[in-house]
Order: structure tokens, then C-alpha cells, then sequence
């Protein structure tokens, strides 16, 4: 028999035959290994190096042995950032509009990345790399976050190997609903347990095993954090050394950072604060209870944020023992600036905010001790927001530099000969891409909008890769050219042509503090048309300033969302918070069928939630009892009869009131057996979504023990008929809060 491709000869018999086997090659001596770690939400001048007080000893350290990128930009949102980063693309271009939970029906925003777009590790993977994604994804439309999928637009469909982490854009940081490759963890969260920890534990455990059973090829692993979005939880002893550093408030804080920015070289000594946000008010204006309140949310935050940074330390430390971090390019960035989302006051419990019902100060400082903890995933006011984007105006969401300037760290000994440099040429997120490629050796096989980074890694006067780069987010529009900056914040309804644009010399003014538009008209038409052309170039029309509200209108009908009625069997898997059924707005008509059940059977029939919120249904002591509970407001209504043995129905319908109350009833054989008023009801509830037949995460109710599953047989359907259309305007409210 022929083989022309085999080097060796086959006889009759193996005595008779040559074998022969490919020369093995050792990757790792011609290509790095890849570590990109992901923040979330954390602002340009919140990490130690970049002039904070909080401690990030582990971040700071990787910038003594590497480069810190002073003029690195991203886009507003998550879902945009982690699509440039994973294709080298602008995202409009490859259908990530803004985030992956919505889809537009236009392509330049379909909630997925096209699926003709081969992503990093993809490409990587095919040059011998294990590739590796352990955290936050969010590039997966909504609809298809599932226990059935489909599974192409998840992480493994995408070119990593392994997968272990969260898929929507944020979840509780001590129960989440986790992600294994292609299935949901079923998993305990005992006293004590946090998410940080747990993706670092994966990471460890991903490496090692790469170092042993892969041991000549190099890997690629993106750590994707949870923190610093919120809700803020850590251990208090990480918190409560914060409070005390930031009583002396934002606006302190601000030319506190700003002097150690232009100390630490990272800013230029004539770089002036921008004007501080018009919607925040000055620190001495507030009253004490403010201040109080205030104080205690950006420590949660500090703390947050160093105990992710210690963690991180284990990964780095582990590299260092297997003897792989020399030859590791680790890159360290956040995905947009700081968020203003917790609003004027911020929340102790972030759930009350993403319920649309921000809590008075005074309520507040009642649970200034659970902040942080299980029971108080925190947020902070905007003006911190505004005190992490130091010196900058402007937030998350916007595309001001307070919204797209991103602090990034970049460390490899063996190939980055500088250590505790700066770099001041302007990159964006879509340049990491093509730099990876170029070090590992290879080619970008599709068409490219970065370019790589690579020649500055030791020439600190190396041209930027590129003359120009855009923006665009809910409207808002930004375009750079050569050291000149165009920004326009848009105004919902305004003409797109009458909007206001601002014109910043970038090299002369650092923060964009001085306006130069009124002196520089040509130049500025001139950079608006500019706009133009890469809007055409990249997809970005049509333009859209719609808010989430009405974005959810014009979604398709997709997704369980938007169906009337859903029948669920006991024992099935977790229904995920992202598919948008898990509230309690909608007015519905949930009904348990029985065939024989006995008398004595009692479980938990359906839970949605947790102790902070959500709502279950349950028999217990002959009686079946709905529970609602939101923000402190716990709703309880027992039947006033014995539910019977047999055949039967049995359940609650749901009545939505205007102001957010709804009226419960409970119902057995089509009889009405109790009722009760529910004062709030919510789209978001808490953190966690629905299962069938049991309460598996923070138990919705104590009133039963631990494991209260409905374990009998007896117990054959759940049925959901929701009553009327989801109440749209209440979805977008709490979608636009947590995003």
C-alpha cells in the first residue's frame, strides 16, 4: 500500500516496515504564553500605579517588571471591549453594536459576533496554543443562555478549550449561577465562598495541568473578573481599613490622585482636573449622613478591588513556581471606566437600584454592617465613579475619556526589556489582538482594524500604530486623528446634526479640560466628517439613540421572554436570570399538576431568587404558602385549607398593580384558598434565576430546612401562563442598571 505522505515504509509486517513519528517541537521556546486579565467597570486611575490609594500591590509589581499604557482607550460597555480584544475588529463591524442581551434586527448589532469572525483563541488554538477563558463572557445573545444552548456563540464555540465562569454581564460574587464548558455548575456555596477566588482556584488548575499534559505548547487563558462591577462584596477585613482613607470624599480624592499621577509620570505636570460632572455634588456640600453612607460604599469598593489583586497575586505566584512566568505576557486593562450606575446615593444592597427602587440615605445607614457581605452587594454613588475616572470627565457609557480610557499593564521579562516604563502612544483595545498574533509568531488571517503593539514595547518614541480610531455608544460619538479628539454627547431626539461637538488637542491637554472647537472650526468640521467616513467604513449605521426601554420593544420575539406559556418539569435545570422570566412584574399564573399525590408530600414547588429577593412556592405542614420578598418587604400568604391528596392543580396567580404592587392568590382545584398584597414586585429580584422543584441557592425562605426539595414522583409539570406582556419599560430599567 502507497502513503505518499508518510516518510517511513510499510511492508507486509512490522518487521518489514519503517514507522516514523514528526520531530517534536518545543513552542514555548519560540512563542510566549498569554495572559490577559480582564477588570470590570474599574476606572483609569483606580489601580495603585495608576495613582490610587487602594492597594494593588500584585498590578503594581507587574508594572515594575513591565509598561504602563497612559493613553490605552476600550469602548463604553463590556460586551464591545471583549469583542474588540478577542478579534482585532471595531464591534460594529462584527455585530456588537453595544451588549450581547439585545438584539436590534440590524446587523451591526445582532447581541453576537458574526459568526464568520474567527476570534483570538481561535486563531491561536490552531498554532498550538491551549486556550483557556476563566470569568465574565457576555458575548452571548440572551436568548441563547440556556441549560439546551444552542452552544455556538459560547465560549467553547468561539476557540477556547476550556470555559469555567459567568455568561451575562455581572452576577452575585458569593452565589452566582456558574458555567462549566458547555453546562451549568450545580455547586454548594458555603459560608465563606467568592467568585474572585473561585475563578483563580480554575485558572491555577487550568495552568497546571497544561504545564504537565501539554508541556511543549504554550497557552493562552483570559481571567475575566467579576470585580470591580457591581455588586461589591469581599471579606469586611479587606473593607473597613478603606473607610477612614476616603472621608476626606471625591473631590479630595481627586487632586489627590491627580498629584500622584504626575509623580508616578503617568500624567503630564500641566494636566488639569477636568470640571467635575454637573450631576455631582461638591463633598462639602453634603450632609453628614451622606458623607457617612458615601464613605463606607467606595471602601467596599477599595476593598473589592484588593482582594481581587491578592488573588491575582496566587495566579502569578503559581507561574512563577511552574517556571513559566518569564516567558508569560501577562496584560492587565479594564473593560470601560468607572460606572455611575449606583446613581445619586449608590445602595447598600445594589439589588434595589436594579429593582428600579433606589433606598433613602437614611434607610441606608441602618446596614452600613452587611455592606459587602452576602446580604449587601454594594455600589457607590456616581461621584466615586467620577474619583475613579481621575482626571477625566464623564463615565461608563459615555465615550468621554472618563468612559473609554483604560489603565493597562503589560509585563513579559523575556521579551520586554524595559521595566517600569511608561508609554504615551495612543492604542485601543482592537491593537491587542494583532499584537499577541505578531508575538506569537503569526499572521492575522483575516482582515484587521489594530495593529500590533509590538514596537513599543522598547522604543518609548515608536509612532502610534494608527492615525485614527472612533467611538460610538447610545448616540454618543467620538472620533481621533492624529493627536485631536472629537467627542459629542448626544441628546435623545436631537438632530444628529445638531449636536454639540468638542474639539481636544490631546498632546497639549491630557485630561480633555480645554475646549478648542470655537478656535479651530475647519479642523473641527473636518474631524466630524471624518466620523462619518469610518461610521460608513465600520457598520456603526444606522445610528440609534434609543434607550434600553425602547430597544427592548423593537426586540424580536426570542427567548423564553416571549412566550405565554412555559411548562417546566421538576428536577430539570436551572432557568438563568438572563432569560428575563425569573421577576415578579409580570402577572402570571404558575399551576403544579399532581397525579396520586399523598398527603403528606412537602417540598419546595418553584423558587425564584434568593433571601434578598425573589419569591417560592411550597408545601409545608399540609398547607401550600407563597413567599415574595424585596428589599426587606417579605409577603406571606398561607392557604387556609389543607392542600389534598389525589389528582389535582394547585398554585398561585399573580396580579400586577400599577406602582409596581401585585396581589397574590393562592389557588387549589380552581378554588382560591389565601391572598395577599405584595407592596414591590421587580424584573430584577436578585442575582440568581428559577428552578423547579427546589430552592438551591440562598434559601428564599427559612421557614423550611436546608434541602427542601419536592422529591416525590407525584409532582409531574410547573406551568407558567403569563397574563399580559411583560412590562417592557421595567425589563430595560433593570437590564440598563446592571449593565
Amino acid at each position: 500500500m502507497k502513503h505518499d505522505k508518510f516518510p517511513g515504509s510499510i511492508g507486509r509486517t512490522v518487521a518489514e516496515s519503517t514507522p516514523w513519528w514528526p520531530a517534536g517541537r518545543n513552542h514555548k521556546r519560540l512563542k510566549p504564553n498569554i495572559l490577559v486579565v480582564v477588570f470590570d467597570d474599574t476606572g483609569w486611575a483606580d489601580f495603585g500605579c495608576f495613582g490610587s490609594e487602594i492597594r494593588t500591590p500584585v498590578i503594581d509589581r507587574l508594572a515594575q517588571r513591565g509598561l504602563r499604557y497612559t493613553n490605552f482607550h476600550v469602548t463604553p460597555l463590556c460586551s464591545p471591549t471583549r469583542t474588540c480584544l478577542l478579534t482585532g475588529r471595531n464591534h460594529h463591524a462584527v455585530g456588537m453594536r453595544f451588549l450581547s442581551d439585545t438584539d436590534t434586527g440590524f446587523p451591526n448589532s445582532r447581541g453576537g459576533i458574526d459568526q464568520d469572525v474567527v476570534l483570538l483563541p481561535a486563531m491561536l488554538r490552531e498554532h498550538g496554543y491551549g486556550s483557556y477563558l476563566v470569568g465574565k463572557w457576555h458575548l452571548t445573545p440572551s436568548h441563547e443562555i440556556s441549560p439546551a444552548g444552542p452552544y455556538h456563540n459560547w465560549p467553547l464555540g468561539r476557540g477556547f478549550d476550556r470555559f469555567y465562569g459567568f455568561l451575562p454581564g455581572c452576577t452575585d460574587q458569593m452565589t452566582p449561577e456558574l458555567c462549566e464548558d458547555n453546562h451549568q455548575v450545580a455547586r454548594d456555596f458555603p459560608e465563606g465562598y467568592h467568585l474572585t477566588e473561585d475563578l483563580v482556584d480554575r485558572a491555577i488548575a487550568y495552568i497546571r495541568d497544561h504545564t504537565v499534559f501539554r508541556d511543549e505548547e504554550p497557552f493562552f487563558l483570559q481571567l475575566a473578573f467579576g470585580a470591580t462591577h457591581a455588586p461589591f462584596q469581599a471579606p469586611r477585613s479587606f473593607i473597613e481599613p478603606y473607610v477612614d482613607d476616603f472621608a476626606k470624599g471625591w473631590d479630595a480624592t481627586r487632586e489627590d490622585r491627580l498629584r500622584r499621577q504626575k509623580e508616578l509620570g503617568i500624567a503630564p505636570p500641566e494636566t488639569e482636573l477636568a470640571p467635575r460632572n454637573e450631576e455631582v455634588a461638591a463633598w462639602a456640600s453634603l450632609s453628614d449622613d451622606q458623607k457617612r453612607l458615601y464613605t463606607h460604599l467606595q471602601a467596599a469598593f477599595a476593598g473589592f478591588l484588593e482582594h481581587a489583586d491578592t488573588h491575582l497575586g496566587r495566579l502569578v505566584d503559581e507561574l512563577e513556581r511552574l517556571g513559566e512566568l518569564d516567558n508569560t505576557l501577562v496584560i492587565v486593562l479594564s473593560d470601560n471606566g468607572a460606572s455611575r450606575e449606583g446613581g445619586k446615593d449608590g445602595a447598600v444592597d445594589t439589588n434595589a437600584p436594579y429593582s428600579g427602587l433606589p433606598q433613602l440615605v437614611e434607610e441606608q445607614l441602618k446596614h452600613l454592617d452587611r455592606i459587602g457581605t452576602r446580604h449587601g452587594g454594594a455600589h457607590y454613588p456616581q461621584g466615586w465613579a467620577m474619583a475613579g475616572n481621575t482626571p477625566f470627565r464623564r463615565y461608563k457609557q459615555h465615550v468621554d475619556l472618563g468612559g473609554v480610557r483604560s489603565p493597562m499593564v503589560v509585563s513579559w521579562p523575556n521579551g520586554i526589556a524595559a521595566a517600569g516604563e511608561v508609554r504615551t502612544q495612543f492604542s485601543h483595545v482592537i491593537d491587542l489582538a494583532p499584537t499577541i498574533m505578531s508575538l506569537a509568531g503569526l499572521e492575522h488571517p483575516l482582515p484587521c482594524d489594530g495593529r500590533s503593539l509590538a514596537s513599543t514595547f522598547d522604543d518609548a518614541e515608536a509612532p502610534a500604530p494608527r492615525a485614527t480610531q472612533y467611538w460610538e455608544n447610545l448616540g454618543h460619538r467620538a472620533v481621533w486623528h492624529e493627536g485631536w479628539r472629537a467627542v459629542t454627547e448626544h441628546r435623545q431626539g436631537v438632530d444628529y446634526d445638531d449636536d454639540d461637538w468638542r474639539l481636544y488637542d490631546t498632546v497639549a491637554d491630557f485630561s480633555e479640560a480645554h475646549d478648542r472647537s470655537a478656535e479651530e472650526p475647519e479642523l473641527l468640521k473636518e474631524m466630524v466628517g471624518r466620523w462619518w467616513q469610518e461610521a460608513e467604513a465600520n457598520n456603526v449605521l444606522p445610528l440609534d439613540d434609543r434607550t434600553l426601554v425602547q430597544l427592548l420593544r423593537a426586540r424580536p420575539p426570542i427567548g423564553l421572554m416571549s412566550r405565554d406559556r412555559l411548562v417546566f418539569r421538576p428536577g430539570q435545570s436551572h432557568i438563568p436570570i438572563s432569560s428575563m422570566i425569573t421577576g415578579s412584574e409580570r402577572s402570571m399564573r404558575v399551576a403544579a399538576a399532581f397525579r396520586d399525590r399523598r398527603a403528606d408530600e412537602e417540598g419546595v414547588l418553584v423558587s425564584s431568587g434568593d433571601s434578598r429577593g425573589g419569591y417560592v412556592l411550597y408545601v409545608r405542614h399540609g398547607r401550600l404558602v407563597f413567599e415574595h420578598v424585596q428589599l426587606g418587604q417579605r409577603t406571606i400568604c398561607i392557604a387556609d385549607s389543607e392542600l389534598p391528596a389525589g389528582t389535582l392543580e394547585a398554585g398561585f396567580v399573580l396580579h400586577a398593580r400599577v406602582g409596581h404592587s401585585a396581589e397574590a392568590v393562592l389557588v387549589q382545584e380552581g378554588r382560591k384558598v389565601g391572598a395577599a398584597r405584595i407592596p414591590s414586585t421587580a424584573t430584577h429580584l436578585s442575582f440568581w434565576g428559577l428552578d423547579v422543584g427546589a430552592d438551591k441557592a440562598d434559601r428564599v425562605s427559612s421557614a423550611y430546612p436546608a434541602d427542601f426539595s419536592y422529591h416525590a414522583r407525584s409532582f409531574e409539570t410547573l406551568t407558567f401562563d403569563f397574563l399580559e406582556k411583560p412590562l417592557l419599560e421595567d425589563v430595560a430599567e433593570a437590564m440598563e442598571s446592571t449593565e
